[in-house]
């Protein structure tokens, strides 16, 4: 915003940008070393990059980013949106996991020199045409996503998850959402679940299109009966009501409570074990529970609760990496890869008597 406040309300004049050739004359070197310096080319002393870095940072220089793009043909801006909650924009910070999945990827594409540029969910081509984005990571879009098939008309690189396989100018790293359910379930019934209820979110992602397809096959190769019940909004409030809905059965039917919970959608684990608690539920006696959370709290409640981790900072690196191999390296082919998911056993699923671990090998 332009200063109007002094200067008889005329607007003041920037601070003049410090140039290369400014720097290189306060360091008492060539032009030439110091941008050999900041790039990290040349062959230069350890000495002499030292003090051109030093010299560079002590007086603010910063490279003109049109000067840099004209040269490079990149804007070294990343573009990121979370497609999962179009309907609550910002609300995904709120969530353990995409709270890290966010920071993680900013931090180390910031490392490889790209800053990222946070986009609302659901936002219009208007709204991000004219930025000079290099590439756009879309977190978890859900079916038929829009602003992939606008990110992709026009020809700028999407990473997203599984969902963009194979599709040209699309990359994904996503998670093996088969072996997590799989050890999941099998972890509850070999501690004597029979009565697994499942509280999922009502979502068209590829995570949880994948995860319901899994605990399907699960139950019919077990033969035991499904029981999902849905989280109608993400958010601790909407799924601790699945999650009570689940709890209290369903006695017209003859719908016997169950004896334990995968709990997929994303809820604070000491809200999950108080509404056990209010249903007359002990835990891990009467229920056993699991849930698919990055809450730092589910170590510390009285039981430890066990917990699926999706790995959000091994997906964030592999995303960037694979970003940078594409951006950098002119990988041209559709790519992609899968981050194995972690089985942190503790109480909340140990019956007894029963042997607990503190982590199954990655999924």
């Amino acid at each position: 915003m332009t200063d109007v406040s002094r200067h008889g309300g005329r607007p003041s004049r920037p601070t003049p940008r410090v140039r290369l050739v400014d720097v290189a004359r306060e360091a008492g070197l060539s032009k030439t070393t110091v941008s050999a310096a900041l790039n990290g080319t040349g062959r230069l002393s350890a000495d002499v990059r030292e003090k051109a870095r030093e010299t560079a940072r002590r007086m603010g220089y910063r490279p003109h980013p049109s000067a840099r793009q004209l040269r490079t043909g990149r804007a070294r801006l990343i573009g990121y949106v979370v497609g999962e909650l179009a309907d609550a924009p910002w609300t995904f910070l709120e969530s353990p996991y995409f709270a890290r999945l966010t920071s993680v990827t900013a931090a180390t594409a910031l490392e490889r020199g790209y800053a990222m540029v946070l986009l609302p969910a659901g936002s219009l081509q208007s709204e991000w045409a004219e930025l000079p984005l290099d590439a756009v990571v879309v977190a978890d879009p859900v079916a038929e996503d829009r602003i992939v098939e606008d990110l992709l008309a026009a020809r700028i690189p999407v990473f997203s998850d599984r969902s963009v396989e194979g599709r040209p100018g699309a990359h994904w790293v996503d998670v093996n959402v088969d072996a997590a359910v799989r050890a999941s379930m099998d972890h509850l019934h070999e501690q004597g679940a029979r009565r697994p209820a499942l509280v999922a979110p009502d979502s068209t992602t590829q995570f949880h299109t994948a995860m319901f397809a899994a605990y399907h096959v699960w139950c019919a190769e077990h033969g035991v009966p499904e029981r999902v019940v849905r989280a109608e909004a993400p958010g601790n409030g909407p799924v601790v009501r699945a999650v009570e809905t689940a709890l209290a059965g369903d006695p017209a039917r003859g719908d016997e409570r169950p004896d334990a919970l995968f709990v997929v959608a994303e809820a604070s684990p000491p809200l999950l074990l108080d509404a056990a608690r209010r249903h007359g539920y002990q835990v891990p006696g009467d229920l056993l529970l699991v849930c698919v959370s990055e809450d730092a709290t589910a170590a510390h409640t009285e039981p430890p609760v066990t917990t699926v981790s999706l790995r959000p900072r091994e997906v964030a690196q592999a995303g960037v990496e694979l970003l940078v191999a594409v951006l950098e390296h002119g990988r041209q082919e559709p790519s992609g890869t899968l981050v194995p998911t972690t089985l942190d056993v503790r109480a909340s699923s140990v019956r007894h008597g029963q042997t607990a671990w503190t982590s199954r090998p990655p999924t």
